[in-house]
């Protein structure tokens, strides 16, 4: 399986989710709902066993949901890399940002889930470059967030 693109993979998981008669739902189940994730990750095909018991715990659905990383916003990542880093073109942000498009037009990032007696249960599946995609994000938002306030302004200046 290619490590660095999860579409093979998603289209393995709709036919054994078909297989074992389970409709898909596309969906995505945001983080501010609360979950049980699956947890087997010495085991890369353990979504079988999640979809597995899916079926055992009778659920007549799984939700699908996957991420592709878009050029525009990784674009636009690079752009504001290259602003909060500006003149220094080794920024470590931006050169990250950089590295990442090679991977824009790739899916990088799966979850399944499913709902059992009001609980929902979440597999997520990713990889290592989504994961670098998300920290970097976090740190180039955080870093957004900084006001660095002039010592001759006032707060009223602002």
């Amino acid at each position: 399986m290619e490590t660095d693109n999860l579409i093979s993979l998603k289209d393995d998981m709709v036919a054994f989710i078909e297989g074992h008669g389970l409709r898909r739902l596309p969906g995505y189940v945001t983080e501010d709902i609360p979950a049980v994730l699956w947890e087997d990750e010495d085991n890369p095909d353990s979504w079988k066993d999640f979809v597995e018991m899916a079926k055992h715990a009778g659920a007549m659905f799984v939700t699908i949901s996957e991420v592709k990383l878009d050029r525009a916003e990784l674009e636009g990542l690079v752009e504001e890399a290259s602003d909060m880093n500006f003149p220094d073109d080794e920024a470590t942000e931006l050169v990250e940002a950089q590295w990442l498009m090679k991977y824009a037009g790739k899916v990088g990032y799966l979850q399944l889930g499913f709902v059992h007696q009001g609980v929902v249960f979440l597999h997520e599946t990713t990889t290592e470059w989504y994961e670098r995609y998300q920290e970097l994000v976090e740190n180039i938002d955080g870093l957004n967030d900084i006001i660095i306030e002039d010592p001759e302004e006032g707060p009223d200046d602002l």
